[in-house]
């Protein structure tokens, strides 16, 4: 896998961790663990936010599965 070094050329650059989260619906989820984080210094003390966005991404990805052609 190549990960791409994305430049910051102003408010217009898209991150694609971003891009895909909004796409899962799960983005805010997202937020409310990253500002735990920054607030507790501590991921331990997020696990209600981290197991909210957990299912979340677990029910995205349940929508989203292919079901293969008989």
């Amino acid at each position: 896998m190549v990960i791409k070094k994305v430049e910051n050329q102003g408010d217009d650059v898209v991150d694609p961790v971003e891009q895909m989260l909004k796409k899962t619906g799960c983005i805010e989820l997202h937020y409310q663990v990253q500002e735990c984080i920054a607030e507790t210094q501590d991921w331990r003390k997020c696990q209600d936010h981290v197991q909210k966005f957990k299912v979340c991404m677990e029910e995205h990805s349940k929508r989203n599965k292919k079901v293969p052609s008989s």
